[in-house]
């Protein structure tokens, strides 16, 4: 069993107990580094959802009104005119054939592929390498597009994607650490409207089961959050 570090054990020492206001966990986050770099903000919740039920899964998109604070690298399947499009909307990296072959052998140093509905026909048979990474382009994403180039401008300005996993867990990325506190209380009440948008219809009961705030290497602040 990993065991953490004097400074993890002594941030855990002094965390709340109970569930706290979302803008007292993001002073305690603040207060409390827990790395020498600017770790990543995230949410995690627990969703009340029926798992067993192909019709309750949750998925979607947020764009975060502060922006992440990350460099995301985006790459674009696509050919011709909407190739460079996608290269002027400041892809990293924009083509066909050869950008396929690239991720087929392998490559996978990007944080967020775009597809043409055209390209998706062979973008398809990278599933292997793109799924298990969770980097398929995604229609209900906005991912596969012919609108290239306000996808690239949107990826990269802070456009994120969230999905539950099997368990009924959903984790989102919600800025840094070095943030101020509004700007990261503002992501956060974005991604909760999105979640609330993707609850499916025949989710009973309360939809947020449970709700932590934590930094990359930080400790969890369990957050009450009222529905």
């Amino acid at each position: 069993m990993a065991k953490h570090g004097k400074q993890y054990r002594s941030i855990k020492e002094k965390a709340p107990t109970a569930p706290v206001t979302l803008e007292q966990a993001v002073a305690f986050i603040k207060a409390n580094p827990a790395a020498k770099f600017d770790e990543t903000v995230e949410l995690a919740l627990r969703l009340g959802v029926d798992t067993a039920k192909s019709d309750q899964t949750v998925r979607g998109t947020v764009s975060l009104p502060n922006g992440t604070g990350k460099k995301l690298r985006v790459i674009v399947f696509a050919a011709g005119a909407q190739a460079d499009a996608a290269r002027a909307a400041g892809a990293d990296e924009a083509g066909f054939d050869d950008l396929i072959e690239k991720v087929k052998s392998g490559w996978t140093d990007f944080d967020v592929a775009i597809s043409t509905t055209d390209a998706m026909k062979e973008v398809r048979k990278l599933g292997r390498v793109l799924g298990p990474r969770g980097l398929m382009p995604n229609p209900k994403t906005g991912t596969v597009t012919d609108e290239v180039g306000p996808a690239v401008v949107a990826a990269k300005g802070g456009k994120v994607e969230f999905r539950m996993d099997r368990n009924g867990n959903v984790c989102v990325l919600c800025g840094k650490r070095s943030f101020d506190a509004d700007k990261i209380v503002g992501n956060v009440h974005a991604v909760l409207d999105a979640l609330r948008a993707e609850r499916p219809a025949g989710a009973k009961g309360t939809y947020f089961r449970s709700c932590t705030l934590c930094s990359t290497m930080g400790v969890g602040v369990r957050v009450d959050i009222k529905e």
